[in-house]
């Protein structure tokens, strides 16, 4: 360096200097935007719940519940929540602007809502998510007084694949497929007054035509495949369980004691096809007498479009539940 001239030191110093404001500027951007997403997150997160991670179940961690109570004394019709996830993740208090909407829309309303874990395909194959669920709902049930709920007003809500594990654990009321003896109060009573699914697949083995009728794109119509959700939920490629598949389908326990069903989809789903709700419906308003299911659609969306969780359609949610409960408490 002492054998440089003066000005090629004075250049060099020049270069470290530009070299050490452009790494400022890079470290500001970075830093920059890691509080914005800090920000994100933390202004998307729900409250802390009034009753966090309760056990309802033995069998396994995976087996816990939050309540989130709204204000006044209770007893709270229930609102039984299970997150969507392929069926093999998801956590029962995510961080996305969603699920505090969902909560404080139904706080507002005056319903608990409760969120539930449930055993994922990756520990547990079916039965098992929708033994957790109705474990659930039967806690929830025995030990009502604890938590200032009301045990007459029930009512499951999924979305995507929770749909479908909230739909067959409504509509199977009795099944005993569906019931775990690992529940900590397996004697209680599994009816629910209303279930509310969003997008859900309710007939795994017609999705891939149904997709294809509608031109999604091929790399959409993937659930006969063996390393799709449904086939690694179910333990086999579902085209060669045909059986099993039918267990786990809703539309295989319509009957005339289903619940009211309000039933939402968007037009544009390339991953769970709308007919999906649609056949559903149609099955159960069959069965059960028109009027039984609402079929809902949200022109434009897609799957898990922010369009469900938005302010005015959790109104329609909370409005068809509350006309649910007074339907069920009048037929007592």
């Amino acid at each position: 360096m002492d054998s440089l001239q003066p000005e090629a030191r004075a250049e060099i110093g020049r270069g470290l200097s530009r070299g050490m404001r452009a790494l400022r500027r890079i470290v500001m951007v970075v830093a920059l935007a890691v509080l914005a997403a800090a920000i994100w997150v933390y202004t998307g997160m729900v409250r802390s719940p009034d009753f966090a991670d309760v056990a309802y179940g033995q069998g396994s961690p995976s087996q816990r519940l939050d309540i989130y109570l709204p204000h006044g004394a209770g007893p709270f019709p229930v609102i039984v929540f299970a997150h969507g996830g392929a069926f093999a993740f998801g956590d029962k208090r995510p961080t996305f602007h969603g699920f505090r909407n969902d909560v404080e829309a139904m706080n507002i309303a005056g319903f608990a809502l409760v969120s539930i874990n449930y055993r994922m395909s990756g520990e547990a194959r079916f039965p098992a998510a929708v033994q957790d669920m109705k474990s659930a709902v039967r806690y929830l049930r025995a030990n009502a007084a604890r938590y200032r709920l009301d045990p007459a007003r029930v009512a499951l809500w999924g979305q995507s694949a929770g749909a479908n594990v909230a739909l067959d654990a409504g509509i199977s009321a009795g099944v005993a497929l569906f019931n775990d003896p690992a529940g900590l109060a397996p004697a209680a009573d599994d009816r629910v007054s209303a279930i509310v699914s969003m997008y859900g697949p309710t007939d795994f083995l017609a999705m891939d035509g149904q997709l294809r009728a509608a031109g999604c794109a091929p790399s959409d119509q993937t659930h006969n495949q063996a390393d799709s959700p449904e086939s690694k939920y179910l333990g086999a490629k579902i085209t060669n369980i045909p059986a099993i598949v039918a267990q786990a389908n809703p539309l295989t326990y319509a009957g005339p004691a289903t619940p009211m069903l309000l039933l939402q989809h968007g037009s544009a789903d390339c991953t769970v096809p709308p007919l999906q709700s649609r056949i559903l419906a149609d099955r159960v308003n069959a069965v059960a007498g028109p009027g039984r299911a609402t079929l809902q659609f949200r022109q434009g969306a897609t799957h898990a479009d922010a369009a469900f969780d938005s302010q005015p359609n959790l109104a329609t949610v909370a409005g068809f539940l509350r006309d649910a409960f007074s339907h069920s408490v009048k037929s007592q």
